[in-house]
């Protein structure tokens, strides 16, 4: 990345500017903008975030934020209540509360006198999410959006439920936020006297969300609110939507060039969970001038051709080496000029012969080569090679392929099936298989069979009767060449990606026909894009390097088999104010071939703060276990000023299993 010190404007920062919401909460802002901004008024660009601005997202504010500011932008990072280094309580991901206070914050950045009238809202993942609801909200100021890695559909494509299946993520993502925001702010902010009481306030109040996410096991109105699909019409601010395909969050950059009725414009790389100026597999991108040629024009009314941008470029991925983790990818930029595409064609295979039938009845280990939801370190955490899981699935391998072909959009798999079980679960994998027999993962998609017609209102399966169901994977842009072939590959269990059904299931299927997007072959690229640029790096210095370990055992007595994750998020110094950081997250998941009922998991945080003599620490603990009846969590969280523990909280739920 080229690194940028000098801008056509000079920059000033204020690392803690209040803003005083209507109920009298104040929230921490740190702001860059140009120096002379109160006689040349700019307009405005808003992150809002949990995540910490002072310790937590400052790598990447570092790059972004000072870029904006000195290209003529109010550039806005605010730590939401409850969070880093605001005052109040936050009770939920994206509450009424959460987007009233960006609505509150957009007003009064449009009301300052250094900004010109017009605001642009960004993020990434949560930042992502917001902004999407925020710009539903219509608050006046608001004239842009680049939403990355993001959602349009909190119950059907989160972190949540997936095809109706309980993603095991839903457990780890409300482990990872009871440890995130249980972290003190900053005492050389806060004051001496003050931080400790508003860090013991924020503990005692602190929700462990599993519970509440759990209770809400059907598309209900508690997802619908903040789902923006519910009402695509109600985005009047002009949308860049950027994800990844190495990401969990794949499908929203097509649902929103397809949707929304604004102006809107798709990017999607080969990404993991990042801004793409910073991100891997490379190639990266020059996101910060993408993001300066749309702030420009909806924000400024400068020309600057993105209206005339295609409204879709992926990056078409070459097949690779199955891997963990891959620095790159080969491969080429495609585009369309309209989404979805009249150049994209939809080729039918059978799968099963008519007369034919396939039993599936996979043991409940299956899909420990899936990887991660959404990849998030630079390390292990992509799908391995499938063979493990193809070995305990059953596969429907195609004929080698003459000449390659780009599959470019969502395959489907339509299926006729029967189950000896009131509710069963259905995962399927389109693979590519090299001549050696390694297999890689393209695209996958599950499927709750109760769901089968609907997520609101779902039916349980009659055993042994017959239904019909639709399986719709990710979307994907990838070259499977000439020489491999495409394998088809069906389990009921994917674990530790979806929560096992109560009962070992049986599937028959009379039917199975594979939907297939194809895209003509792409000869090279079709766009390109600037090599990445940021502002000056933040200045650290690494007490501890970061580091990352997976295993998988076996054990011999039990026969439970246990997924282990160790990632050491490291230690590191600023080297401007002197705060000290470190985070390490562990996780076990276990569960035995034969049992569904014996899956767990299991959490364990650590955060560390400290400056000079001062020091804090928190740990929490969490588990997730369940029986045919109910699924059982339990979380605790210490605190400690030194090694001293001065707060400690339990929580313990059960809550009835409905269709899962």
């Amino acid at each position: 990345m080229k690194t940028v010190t000098e801008f056509p404007r000079k920059v000033v920062e204020f690392p803690d500017m209040g803003i005083i919401m209507p109920d009298g909460c104040r929230l921490s802002a740190r702001v860059w903008m140009p120096a002379d901004a109160a006689d040349d008024p700019v307009p405005a660009i808003l992150e809002h975030l949990p995540y910490r601005k002072r310790d937590g997202t400052i790598y990447r504010d570092q790059l972004t934020h000072p870029y904006f500011a000195g290209h003529g932008y109010a550039s806005i990072r605010v730590d939401m209540r409850g969070n880093g280094d605001s005052e109040g309580l936050m009770d939920d991901e994206y509450s009424e509360q959460e987007l009233q206070d960006a609505c509150d914050v957009i007003a009064w950045a449009a009301d300052q006198p250094w900004c010109n009238g017009n605001v642009g809202m960004m993020g990434i993942s949560w930042g992502g999410f917001n902004c999407l609801q925020v710009a539903s909200k219509q608050p006046p100021a608001l004239k842009a959006v680049i939403s990355l890695c993001s959602t349009v559909d909190r119950y059907a494509d989160d972190i949540h439920y997936k095809g109706g299946c309980l993603l095991i993520e839903n457990f780890g993502w409300a482990s990872t936020m009871l440890s995130y925001s249980s972290r003190p702010p900053d005492p050389l902010l806060a004051g001496d006297n003050r931080w400790r009481d508003l860090w013991l306030t924020r503990l005692e109040n602190q929700p462990f969300l599993a519970p509440l996410w759990l209770k809400h096991q059907y598309r209900d109105a508690y997802w619908k609110r903040g789902s923006i699909c519910e009402d695509y019409s109600a985005i009047h601010a002009a949308v860049l939507s950027i994800g990844g395909w190495h990401d969990g969050y794949r499908n929203t950059i097509s649902h929103l060039a397809a949707n929304i009725e604004a102006p809107v414009k798709g990017i999607v790389g080969p990404w993991i969970h990042k801004y793409p100026h910073y991100a891997a597999p490379e190639p990266r991108i020059g996101f910060l001038q993408e993001a300066l040629r749309w702030w420009d024009r909806w924000l400024k009314d400068i020309d600057t051709g993105v209206e005339a941008d295609p409204a879709y470029r992926a990056y078409l991925m070459d097949s690779v080496r199955p891997a963990r983790w891959h620095p790159a990818r080969p491969g080429r930029w495609v585009a369309e000029s309209e989404w979805p595409s009249p150049n994209i064609r939809t080729q039918e295979v059978e799968l099963i012969a008519e007369g034919n039938h396939a039993i599936v009845a996979s043991p409940q280990n299956c899909g420990l080569a899936g990887g991660e939801y959404f990849p998030f370190t630079f390390g292990p955490e992509l799908p391995g090679d499938q063979r493990p899981d193809d070995a305990l699935s059953v596969c429907f391998d195609q004929p080698v392929l003459t000449e390659a072909i780009d599959i470019v959009g969502a395959p489907e798999v339509l299926v006729r099936v029967s189950s000896d079980r009131r509710q069963a679960n259905i995962a399927v994998r389109l693979c590519d298989v090299h001549p050696d027999g390694a297999s890689e993962l393209i695209s996958y998609g599950v499927l709750n069979l109760t769901h089968r017609n609907s997520h609101e209102f779902p039916e349980a399966l009659v055993p042994g009767e017959t239904v019909s169901a639709r399986v719709v994977l990710d979307q994907c842009a990838y070259r499977a060449p000439a020489g491999h072939r495409l394998r088809v590959a069906i389990s009921n269990s994917y674990w530790p990606m979806i929560w096992p059904s109560p009962e070992p299931v049986r599937l028959e299927l009379s039917a199975a026909t594979l939907m297939l997007p194809l895209r003509p072959p792409a000869t090279g690229d079709e766009v390109t894009f600037p090599a990445p640029e940021g502002a000056t790096p933040w200045a650290t210095e690494t007490l501890r390097p970061a580091n990352s370990e997976r295993h998988v055992d076996r054990d011999e007595k039990t026969g439970l088999i246990t997924l282990s994750i160790v990632d050491d998020f490291g230690e590191v110094r600023d080297l401007e104010h002197g705060l000290t950081h470190g985070s390490i997250a562990r996780e076990t998941w276990a569960i035995h071939p034969d049992n569904p009922l014996s899956a767990s998991g299991k959490t364990h945080w650590t955060q560390t703060l400290s400056r000079n003599e001062w020091s804090m620490r928190t740990e929490t603990f969490a588990e997730m276990r369940s029986d045919a009846q109910s699924f059982m969590v339990s979380a605790r969280i210490e605190g400690y000023e030194g090694e001293k523990l001065v707060f400690e909280r339990n929580f313990k739920e059960k809550i009835p299993r409905v269709l899962l």
